[in-house]
């Protein structure tokens, strides 16, 4: 890949440009994401269609539905990201390997706000795996803040972006995720930048094959299962142990995308990624929720 003359949008020294770089390094250390308030809701009150107003995934969907805070923190990932694009850009010498960026796409990419806000209204209270696959071929998705500009910009700069992502909705579901990326008009929707795991959520071998022909600079997740396998483990203690451990990664090699309503952050509670909605799994959410809980001091 030959890299244009001159970087569309990069001009080191511009004071927009100067300040993102600031605003980047003040903000590369993280920020925290709400978590979904939980409260206990028997099996009665989660089949009653639309009447349970003890959803705990209320609090999240409505966060990521109305939150400015929500599109800020998907805009500080992307303007993060684009910083980090732009000074591999700068650094790049004539005879390196081309650069590439890799992005999950649910939560990261793609926005499924009409999805949740359904399992609400029918009275469903976790992740349904038959719902989503109803859902999904309707395009419903929209663009998470921020992410379309980003890949503009890194096909602008002839920076090829690597959409990967773990579904299954059988033999459709490449097809599935390609007609997404194109209804959204996203750039490199197309299948040599598509790469789609249905039986597996290990992203290695697509990151590998990448890494062995590009300079990879970054990979963009909503899940730090996108970043390494590691983090596929069942104990909270562990994978917090493990992110402690990747600290300084963040902002740098993977950018994080804010999810609060699935992700494997659940398997690390229920000790599966996928649990049921019984009344036991209902007691776990809300032991997770409330481990650090204040005790007043007259109870």
């Amino acid at each position: 890949m030959t890299l244009k003359p001159g970087l569309a949008d990069y001009e080191p020294g511009r004071p927009d440009y100067d300040r993102r770089r600031f605003v980047a390094f003040m903000l590369a250390s993280g920020a925290i994401v709400p978590v979904a308030a939980c409260s206990p809701m028997s099996s009665d009150s989660a089949a009653a269609v639309g009447g349970d107003l003890g959803n705990p995934l209320t609090w999240a969907v409505a966060w990521k539905e109305t939150a400015a805070e929500f599109g800020a923190l998907c805009h500080q990932a992307y303007n993060l990201a684009r910083l980090r694009v732009e000074m591999a850009l700068r650094d790049r010498r004539a005879d390196d390997r081309p650069i590439a960026v890799i992005a999950d796409l649910d939560d990261t990419v793609f926005h499924a706000s009409s999805y949740w806000g359904h399992l609400i209204n029918e009275g469903l209270d976790f992740f349904d795996d038959a719902v989503w696959d109803e859902w999904l071929p309707n395009t419903l998705v929209t663009a998470v803040p921020g992410s379309i500009e980003f890949f503009e910009f890194c096909r602008r700069n002839d920076v090829e972006v690597f959409y990967v992502t773990s579904r299954d909705q059988g033999e459709e579901t490449f097809d599935l995720a390609l007609r997404q990326l194109e209804s959204l008009r996203f750039p490199y929707a197309d299948a040599a930048h598509l790469t789609v795991y249905r039986e597996t959520s290990d992203k290695t071998p697509t990151r590998e094959q990448i890494e062995s022909e590009y300079h990879l600079v970054l990979l963009l997740g909503d899940n730090l299962n996108d970043y390494k396998r590691d983090y596929y483990v069942a104990d909270i203690h562990d994978r917090y142990a493990l992110m402690e451990r990747d600290r300084d990664e963040y902002g740098d090699r993977f950018i994080l995308l804010p999810n609060p309503t699935d992700g494997h952050w659940v398997r690390a509670i229920f000790g599966e990624s996928d649990p049921t909605p019984t009344d036991e799994n209902r007691r776990v959410l809300r032991a997770a929720a409330t481990r650090s809980a204040w005790v007043r001091p007259d109870r």
